[in-house]
């Protein structure tokens, strides 16, 4: 199987020939780490085994997208042949190489950085080992089954990176130059201030949003920093074996809801994850809402739910007619989500890109630009 053909094509779409990681990418073979993954088809996720079709599997692992290889607590390599499942949502994935290089450009590696990554399937761990050499590089994970698959995929091709199945939010295994989060966080943990060295650099996104964190320890032992202006989003980290999400019975009943609050919105009908900076401003403000759209011909409804029993629904007919909105419990959502609107529409911008970064020794991390403020 040509599998370097497809590597190397692969290496010349995501950076330059002259970049540091265009070796790493031609030269790492992406299917080793992702021989079957969950498609979103037509019926739902759809089971893909790569070894059942060569030419589609080449075409998959060797593209510049993210592949789903965990949904809930099944992993793909586990999964029966031509399985198909409506149930789980994602929690583990191969993220897509552009953005890995991406995450690891924002971390300005350089060649001695001892450098701390989350694993997945290992296939970005193995370009930092391509890049730095497998003695800089410590590996984790809070799946231990995860840890050792990757583990032994790394082996096959003669990588040995430090590993280890460790809850990243908590106490790291050793000290580094760099640690760099291809998971997302909310406040950043304490326990990466105090594992990196003097100067050292983080790179995580928000948990939640679109936003991506780079900070540098100063000497006091916080960190300063800023929200990049480019965009990436990162499943968040779990404590368990899968994530808890409100089940469809919660989201029919919110259907129903009677509401406290009824009107009709000035602005045509969105679905927050859509808008990235209008989704990240709002889950700075609310952290926890959970979304769902639904459509029924040319009527489509967007849901809005919080943890303490808040709820909005939006629904409108066509896209030029502005959604009918209902909202009940102790905050109006809704009405938060026109406030971020109101404040774009006045001022071309919302201030969270490009906002500044302060974290203390303790965790505590406060963004702000201009007037703006928010401590997470």
């Amino acid at each position: 199987m040509d599998w370097q053909t497809h590597a190397r094509r692969l290496a010349d779409e995501v950076v330059r020939p002259e970049s540091r990681w265009h070796h790493p990418l031609a030269t790492t073979p992406r299917h080793v780490f992702v021989p079957r993954w969950w498609a979103d088809g037509d019926q739902g996720w759809e089971l893909r085994d790569g070894l059942a079709d060569p030419e589609a599997w080449m075409r998959a692992v060797y593209s510049d997208q993210t592949l789903v290889t965990r949904l809930g607590p099944l992993h793909a390599d586990d999964a029966e042949a031509d399985a198909t499942t409506t149930a789980g949502k994602p929690t583990s994935s191969s993220t897509l190489p552009g953005l890995v290089v991406t995450m690891y450009r924002h971390a300005v590696i350089a060649d001695d950085s001892r450098t701390l990554v989350t694993t997945g399937t290992g296939y970005g761990t193995a370009l930092l080992c391509r890049r730095l050499g497998e003695e800089r590089v410590t590996s984790v994970d809070v799946d231990a089954h995860l840890v050792k698959v990757a583990g032994e995929r790394l082996d096959s091709i003669g990588l040995h990176p430090h590993l280890a199945a460790c809850d990243i939010t908590g106490e790291l295994p050793g000290e580094y130059d760099r640690i760099v989060a291809t998971v997302s966080v909310r406040p950043v943990p304490a326990s990466w201030l105090r594992a990196l060295r003097p100067g050292g650099r983080l790179v995580t996104t928000i948990a939640g949003t679109g936003l991506i964190l780079t900070a540098n320890k100063t000497e006091d032992g916080g960190a300063t920093g800023r929200i990049e202006w480019d965009r990436a989003g990162f499943m968040r980290t779990r404590h368990g074996n899968d994530y808890e999400y409100p089940t469809d019975d919660v989201w029919e009943t919110l259907a129903q809801d009677e509401a406290e609050e009824t009107f009709t919105s000035r602005y045509p009908l969105l679905y927050p994850p859509d808008a990235w900076d209008v989704m990240s401003m709002l889950e700075l403000q609310l952290p926890g809402i959970d979304y769902r759209l639904s459509q029924d011909g040319d009527t489509r409804t967007v849901g809005l739910r919080y943890p303490d029993g808040s709820w909005a629904r939006a629904t409108a007919t066509g896209f030029l007619e502005p959604p009918v909105v209902h909202q009940g419990g102790p905050r109006r959502l809704w009405s938060a989500l026109e406030r971020i609107r109101n404040r774009l529409n006045r001022e071309g911008a919302l201030p969270v890109y490009g906002a500044r970064v302060t974290i203390t020794p303790d965790g505590v991390t406060t963004l702000n630009r201009g007037s703006w403020a928010c401590t997470l």
